[in-house]
């Protein structure tokens, strides 16, 4: 039987315990000079001060950071996308913030401009594109929107990094941007993230709240990259057939929808998690350091891989492959397609399934439609359709035959499908 192959897969360097062990062997596994040159790296690559790009415990808490250094007023209204990842209200909301949730167009899964400016009143303060799965937003009609209302935009750049938008990086067309750093994003740090600050003054303010907290124990560092290690093994094919694999396939046998394996808890963020407020360490820096060398590298083989899946796809009658606008370029951190709702799309899933291939159903989360949010003012319509969409494996880790497989797999899944649904009852 031929390997199963999961729906993640990260981007790891050959020599990660090399670099890991030089930096034990210096004394600098917690604190060291990598992560000026990390930050100062990364600030290049995006075309801004080095003091501007400011390292954290996590992305969630890099954004945490802007919003505290910017200091608005408690109660005011920032409006996130209802399509995005449920900690990032959360913590504005920690913050002391009102959130406000706009609708995506389904087409791009992206926030909508016009359901943005629909949802401004007196009290908004700032907007929050999220460049979901690695598409950057329409950054030209944000801004003209913020600017119109004298708003601050904040892009939430977890998934996107390397994304270009009218041939200039995300991260660099608002007051400040978050980058995530975790396993499988698509620069892996093994955790940690990035606060990128426009303004000199607003971006000491950051690093002046940063710079306050304690250092990670080497424990939790080494834990880490435990789990980190062991999170790479497990997504290899021949390791995931035998482990994790077989849990979807009894899901798959029993009609069940095989979802994703583990989530953090929702949960409120209120008081903030010890894990959180602590710094960025050293032996993650300098794994970011030389992954940059590698980034373009990997964004690439995965854009081509992207390519491959929707030259495959393309035409199948009821599937919504991938759409770019020729104005921005996209780095393809998930591929997302959007097919049938409901029961008929949790089938497509259990064929793939039984197939060898792992595909996931919501790789994020609708805000307004969890009970954390209570009664928001929201609009979600467009989100709610976005939530149908199927993640297929595309990531730059695959080999050519299994891309190939997975590509024609997932084709044939949805073709029999549409066949099936347009013949004669």
């Amino acid at each position: 039987m031929r390997s199963a192959i999961s729906r993640y897969g990260a981007r790891v360097l050959p020599n990660t315990e090399q670099l890991v062990a030089g930096c034990k062997a210096r004394g600098e596994f917690i604190q060291g000079p990598q992560i000026a040159e990390f930050e100062a790296a990364f600030a290049r690559r995006h075309g801004v001060d080095p003091s501007c790009a400011i390292t954290a415990s996590y992305g969630r808490m890099a954004f945490y950071y802007i919003l505290k250094a910017l200091d608005l007023p408690p109660g005011s209204e920032i409006i996130f996308p209802s399509l995005t990842f449920w900690v990032v209200p959360e913590l504005a909301r920690v913050a002391g913030l009102t959130v406000v949730f706009a609708d995506v167009d389904p087409k791009t899964f992206t926030i909508d401009p016009d359901s943005v400016e629909r949802l401004i009143n007196g009290k908004t303060r700032a907007i929050v594109p999220t460049h979901l799965y690695g598409l950057p937003c329409d950054m030209d009609r944000l801004l003209a929107i913020a600017g119109r209302h004298n708003l601050i935009v904040l892009e939430d750049c977890a998934h996107a990094l390397g994304a270009l938008y009218k041939g200039r990086p995300v991260g660099t067309f608002g007051t400040g941007a978050l980058f995530s750093f975790q396993t499988l994003k698509p620069l892996n740090c093994y955790g940690g993230g990035l606060a990128l600050v426009r303004d000199p003054a607003l971006a000491r303010k950051v690093r002046q709240l940063i710079d306050a907290l304690p250092w990670p124990s080497e424990k939790r560092v080494r834990d880490r990259l435990l789990m980190g290690r062991l999170q790479r093994i497990f997504v290899k094919p021949w390791v995931f057939s035998i482990s994790l694999f077989p849990v979807l396939w009894i899901s798959a046998l029993i009609d069940a929808n095989p979802d994703v394996f583990l989530w953090e808890k929702i949960r409120s963020l209120h008081p903030l998690p010890d894990q959180y407020t602590e710094r960025f360490p050293n032996a993650q820096a300098i794994i970011g350091l030389e992954a940059l060398a590698h980034f373009d590298t990997w964004t690439a083989q995965a854009q081509a891989n992207a390519q491959y899946v929707t030259d495959t796809l393309r035409g199948i009658p009821g599937i919504q492959v991938p759409m770019v606008p020729l104005d921005r370029t996209h780095v393809y951190y998930q591929y997302c397609v959007i097919g049938p709702e409901g029961p008929k799309r949790d089938e497509l899933v259990v064929r793939c399934v039984r197939r060898g291939i792992d595909i996931e159903t919501l790789h994020v989360d609708v805000p307004p439609d969890m009970e954390l949010f209570g009664t928001v003012r929201a609009e979600a319509a467009g989100a709610r359709r976005c939530a149908q969409a199927l993640q297929i494996p595309a990531y730059c880790g695959l080999r050519r035959d299994q891309l190939e497989r997975v590509a024609t797999t997932v084709r044939d899944v949805l073709a029999e499908a549409a066949a099936a649904a347009s013949s004669p009852p």
